[in-house]
């Protein structure tokens, strides 16, 4: 598990892009995989209060990044979605990420760079299982 977080800790360092925190980073990721959210549900989410995902939000509100409006279902909801400006910083991200993943397995032998090209998607599937359940 070591090997884990170091692995996760380097990809997530090698993505530089706009100079977002990681929470940052996570809600916008969210946002530009999911669509919109609620405020008080992309607090929840995250793992945040209220209060942070509100202060949050107005940091990537300034940054261009999300914008926010009135929710058509509720007039007191304030949903937030991601602006063109932020999926280009998700997506140039989300690059980064991946190349740094892709230097570390060009790295590894013949066999290991196999192992992993199965364990991988394996493990994909296992969350995707895990999140349906």
């Amino acid at each position: 598990m070591i090997a884990w977080e170091r692995m996760v800790r380097y990809v997530r360092h090698r993505a530089t892009t706009a100079g977002l925190s990681t929470a940052a980073s996570s809600a916008l990721g969210r946002l530009g995989r999911e669509g919109p959210y609620r405020l008080t549900e992309l607090a929840r989410a995250e793992g945040v209060s209220q209060p942070n995902m509100t202060q949050l939000v107005t940091r990537m509100e300034r940054a261009g990044l999300v914008r926010r409006s009135a929710d058509s279902t509720d007039g007191r909801g304030v949903l937030v979605e991601i602006t063109e400006t932020g999926l280009d910083v998700f997506r140039q991200r989300r690059a980064e990420r991946a190349q740094a993943l892709q230097e570390l397995i060009e790295e590894l032998t013949e066999p290991e760079q196999r192992a992993v090209n199965v364990a991988l998607p394996a493990l994909a599937r296992a969350i995707q299982d895990h999140r349906g359940s």
